[in-house]
């Protein structure tokens, strides 16, 4: 009996295992509370006891940190923006990268916010954003410039129609994205539609015979 116990017992978890399955339950917590959530709650959604929080992390800033890299990770957006492929009209091919790429915005944001709240410093959020070395280039974290070298796939097959180089015009498109999500987040009313933002983008402000606007 205690022998067929022990075979329906799932194995034990490695420290590394468990990080992570704290980390999964933490990430969305934080989007929803921010970084007040305590590691009560955290602990009663993973199923856990508390202390079991603080034998896989020395304190909740280092959980919050270890959070913030897994918001940062751009794996599954990426993946989809490269799906998309260069086939079809322009438009179509951006407004599908916009619409990948506006959760993760959403996301890399509320997650900053909960760090601030939470009380992680300036300088702990740098090191994790930039992989923890010492030195590194100024500009966005690597995981955000994976999104916009994928974006910049985007273009390939029209490049030669461009007014710019892609990467520029990839800069200019993510710089308009990235407002238009600040603004659902306080700072005014967001379009919201991808399909309008890339229009906008594509053609200007000013009605033309391109526009997608009579």
């Amino acid at each position: 009996m205690v022998e067929d116990e022990k075979r329906r017992r799932a194995p034990a978890m490695s420290q590394e295992e468990r990080r992570a399955a704290i980390v999964r339950t933490t990430l969305p917590l934080l989007i929803e509370h921010g970084g007040n959530v305590s590691t009560s709650q955290i602990a009663a959604a993973a199923g856990i006891a508390e202390g079991t929080v603080f034998r896989a992390f020395k304190d909740k800033q280092d959980l919050l940190i270890a959070c913030m890299r897994a918001g940062l990770n751009s794996d599954e957006e990426v993946a989809v923006i490269e799906r998309i492929g260069t086939g079809g009209p322009l438009a179509g091919r951006l407004t599908l990268g916009v619409e990948a790429i506006s959760g993760y915005l959403d996301r890399i944001w509320a997650v900053g916010q909960a760090m601030r709240t939470g009380g992680v410093s300036p300088e702990a959020m740098r090191q994790r954003m930039h992989g923890d070395e010492k030195e590194h280039e100024p500009g966005p974290p690597p995981e955000m410039l994976r999104v916009s070298h994928a974006m910049g796939g985007l273009f390939d097959e029209t490049a030669d129609n461009l007014r710019v180089d892609p990467e520029r015009a990839v800069r200019m498109l993510l710089g308009l994205v990235f407002t238009n999500r600040m603004q659902g987040h306080g700072f005014g009313e967001s379009m919201g539609d991808p399909a309008e933002i890339v229009d906008l983008f594509l053609h200007g402000v000013i009605r033309t015979e391109k526009g997608s606007k009579p």
